[in-house]
């Protein structure tokens, strides 16, 4: 009969029976803190803002490069006049617009290619044609087009978002194991329910990954939009606001307005696309 074995559980106490086990050692305070990558993103955007603020008083030129603390005084003051938050809601409403109907004629565009050969081939096709051009490019069109307003921005922003958004979904739906296909195949599923139930969860790493680029894409083209033309009504958006700040020379106000679109870039990045992704990518298991 088989001798039985033995094992040795891991302990602080070091084995008496000659056998060789794993040591487990309770991680220290410092070593569970610096495990947590809020932490240490956190640590360095305080290094930054050192470097900044150090840096600013080297130069001591406020005209030409402020400190951190001006900055942020400037931020605290345009905020309390309610200036900066008009300017910021006013981009982000334009910016929803745009973002949404580039994701919307997006999903189109890519359920018709996974769906039919000619539809991957005009997919391809206006890819490969448009992606590459910026979208800032089209303005001088856009305003010929569509006038003075917030619709010529929007469609930019919607060649800004389309090809990252639906060059991913693509490529991610491209990627869907042939076993799983075969599951939708013996269902009998077909056409939207098809995409929706098979290809959109196992794609979804891919769709992700279009969506944070197809933001990133349309937040500058906003940015840069705005401060070639954003102001419609009276009123224009974040862009416009460094804008009018800069031909007043007001450095700390534009310095303000970039930290502005910085703080909505680190939220939307680790807040909403971060939870987005706890929820569905990591519970799924598709990523650890």
């Amino acid at each position: 009969m088989d001798e039985p074995i033995i094992k040795h559980y891991a302990t602080d106490e070091p084995s008496t029976s000659g056998g060789v086990g794993q040591v487990v050692r309770r991680l220290s305070v410092t070593e569970r803190l610096w495990g947590s990558g809020t932490l240490r993103k956190s640590l360095l955007i305080i290094g930054l803002i050192i470097i900044w603020e150090a840096y600013a008083r080297y130069l001591d030129n406020p005209l030409l490069f402020p400190t951190f603390l001006e900055t942020v005084g400037s931020f605290v003051s345009h905020c309390e006049d309610g200036t900066l938050p008009l300017r910021v809601w006013s981009s982000l409403q334009t910016l929803l617009v745009g973002y949404a109907c580039g994701i919307a004629l997006a999903a189109i565009m890519t359920v018709i290619a996974i769906n039919t050969r000619i539809g991957t081939d005009l997919l391809e096709t206006l890819t490969a044609m448009f992606n590459p051009l910026p979208a800032i490019a089209l303005l001088p069109l856009a305003l010929i087009w569509f006038g003075l307003g917030r619709g010529s921005i929007v469609f930019v922003l919607v060649h800004s978002v389309l090809w990252a958004v639906a060059l991913n979904t693509h490529s991610g739906f491209l990627g869907v194991s042939p076993t799983l296909r075969m599951v939708g195949r013996n269902a009998e599923l077909k056409g939207i329910k098809y995409v929706r139930l098979i290809l959109v969860p196992a794609a979804f790493p891919s769709i992700l990954t279009g969506l944070k680029i197809g933001w990133a894409f349309a937040w500058r083209t906003l940015i840069a939009a705005e401060l070639v033309f954003g102001v419609s009504s009276g009123q224009g958006g974040i862009g416009w606001f460094i804008f009018e700040n800069r031909n007043m020379m007001d450095t700390s106000a534009v310095f303000a307005g970039l930290l502005a679109v910085i703080i909505i870039g680190l939220i939307v990045e680790n807040l909403i696309f971060r939870t987005v992704e706890r929820r569905t990518i990591r519970r799924w298991g598709a990523q650890s």
